[in-house]
């Protein structure tokens, strides 16, 4: 046995008796060889069994130097059960390359994995409706067939009744005519009321479906497109309402710094931070989304641009005077701020014009020394 050996097979002992997997060696009783039988428990049986997964969930952050997480204990125990193929596909081809196994990739791979998923989920939801619309289109199809059908027998009825003579005949036939129309009646009421409470659970299915692939994950903030459908339609309604519009981007200030000095969980941990903080300031009006990595994008409607930078240098203040710690290490973070850019979306030609103002300005205040609010100039920029 070499020394890496030992020293792994020293720190692999010490993390299983910190979980208890291995219980103290203790000194067998004198009289073991003449004890009873035990018998067998259902505790005896499945004891066993949960150590070996948690023996394998150890070991799986011991080979690959993974913190110990929630994030990676789901991980490890995805690995160990096979409740993520992909991802153990993904693994055993990284470490094939001699790559590491870091918290970073795994948080990528997750990220990538979780949007792969949501639109998988959402094509199979829209496959689901459309033949569910298909199932309704046959459905209403059989009911005019049915009504096509239906009208002919109550012409032939009409007819028989009008050449009945007999009171007792006349009376005979309009009672039979009733239990059939209500029959019928009550046929195509059952038809149709399964039509629509399939239509109405896909629905309510897609919509949450749309909810999910529009909502960052880490933040709960809407991402990056759905930041773009509401843009479109906040410029759309302002020029109709011939309101303003300011568009303003937001980017944490040396986050890389934080993640390098603190690790990635940390780092995530201040990016929610940030989200809440500026959440708070959203309304029917105001709407913040998660850009993309560290950035946040703002809009503000019917709010003059010194309200709006106003609001939005408040949010900067508040998160510049906390003094925040990192509780897993109890070390301080130091100062978090972050650099904004805004702009007027209206006073230029097009939605890209806008964007690149408000990009240039975010731009202009990280060069101004960060921790800061820029103006854009007013004046159309080039697109």
């Amino acid at each position: 046995m070499t020394d890496n050996q030992s020293r792994n097979g020293a720190r692999g002992g010490g993390w299983r008796e910190w979980l208890g997997l291995t219980p103290p060696a203790s000194p067998a009783p004198a009289n073991a060889a003449h004890s009873p039988p035990h018998e067998l428990t259902q505790r005896d049986i499945w004891l066993p069994a949960k150590r070996r997964l948690l023996g394998q969930v150890t070991d799986f952050l011991i080979d690959h130097d993974l913190e110990i997480l929630p994030f990676t204990l789901a991980v490890g125990y995805d690995c160990v059960t096979g409740g993520s193929p992909r991802l153990v596909q993904k693994i055993h081809e990284r470490a094939e390359k001699g790559l590491p196994i870091t918290l970073k990739w795994l948080e990528d791979t997750n990220a990538t994995q979780s949007r792969d998923a949501t639109a998988e989920a959402v094509a199979v939801l829209v496959g689901k409706l459309e033949s569910s619309l298909s199932d309704f289109g046959r459905t209403m199809a059989g009911v005019r067939d049915a009504n096509d059908t239906y009208s002919v027998a109550l012409e032939g009825h009409v007819t028989e009744l009008q050449n009945a003579r007999s009171g007792d005949d006349l009376l005979a036939r309009l009672t039979q005519l009733t239990r059939h129309m209500l029959e019928h009646t009550r046929g195509v009421e059952r038809d149709l009321a399964k039509s629509d409470a399939r239509i109405t659970e896909l629905q309510t299915r897609l919509d949450e479906a749309r909810r999910l692939a529009n909502q960052d994950h880490l933040t709960g903030l809407p991402n990056r497109r759905a930041f773009d459908e509401i843009l479109d339609r906040e410029l759309r309604d302002a020029r109709a309402a011939n309101e303003t519009l300011c568009i303003a981007f937001c980017d944490i200030d040396h986050f890389k710094r934080i993640n390098d000095c603190h690790g990635h969980p940390a780092g995530d941990r201040v990016i929610r931070y940030i989200a809440e903080t500026l959440g708070r300031i959203a309304d029917a009006r105001c709407h913040v989304a998660r850009h993309g990595g560290e950035e946040f994008a703002v809009l503000l409607r019917a709010t003059s641009m010194a309200d709006s930078w106003a609001r939005l240098d408040a949010a900067r203040a508040e998160i510049a005077a906390k003094r925040l710690i990192n509780r897993a290490t109890d070390t301080p973070f130091g100062q978090i701020t972050f650099s904004g850019g805004i702009a007027d979306a209206l006073a230029y030609p097009t939605k890209s014009g806008a964007l690149k103002a408000a990009d240039e300005a975010l731009y202009a205040a990280k060069q101004a020394g960060r921790n800061c609010i820029v103006i854009a100039e007013a004046e159309p920029a080039a697109d």
